[in-house]
């Protein structure tokens, strides 16, 4: 069975076309996957649809559809949310401390990688999952298996 973490940089690719978003639904076709997020990319993704709302990419009706969407995909186990804990704040300090002077880490990707770093020691990611260049450098400078959706195969 196939796991994968993902953060709202690359979910957002599955809810509306973009770049790499045949890549995440590859992802999401596979039999017997495991999809994973963070309790923080759920909210992230109001964000996300906002966001495209302002840009005006995205309609107000559009964007209550798809985060529509997105919470029915959470309550019907499409993706398993896991709660964020106070480990994972000391371990994105850590990150933050180790990788704040090389890479343009922001503090919730730091939260992101956190999360993900403890779902792979307890359940051996596949991949992590980001449209972020700076989420999969440190992602694996951490040792973890991440790809980027939008990066050539």
């Amino acid at each position: 069975m196939g796991r994968y973490f993902f953060d709202s940089s690359a979910l957002a690719k599955l809810y509306q076309p973009e770049a790499g978003s045949d890549r995440v639904e590859a992802i999401f076709r596979q039999p017997q996957r495991r999809l994973i997020i963070s309790r923080l990319t759920a909210v992230e993704m109001h964000s996300v649809f906002a966001g495209r709302v302002r840009m005006g990419t995205l309609s107000p009706a559009d964007a209550a559809a798809l985060r529509n969407h997105f919470l029915n995909d959470v309550v019907a186990g499409v993706l398993t949310v896991v709660a964020v804990a106070d480990h994972h704040y000391e371990e994105a300090e850590r990150l933050l401390k180790q990788h704040g002077n090389i890479f343009r880490l922001r503090t919730l990707d730091a939260l992101q990688l956190a999360v993900a770093s403890d779902v792979h020691r307890r359940e051996s990611l596949d991949a992590v999952v980001a449209a972020d260049n700076v989420v999969c450098q440190v992602g694996a400078a951490e040792g973890l298996p991440v790809t980027n959706p939008e990066s050539p195969s």
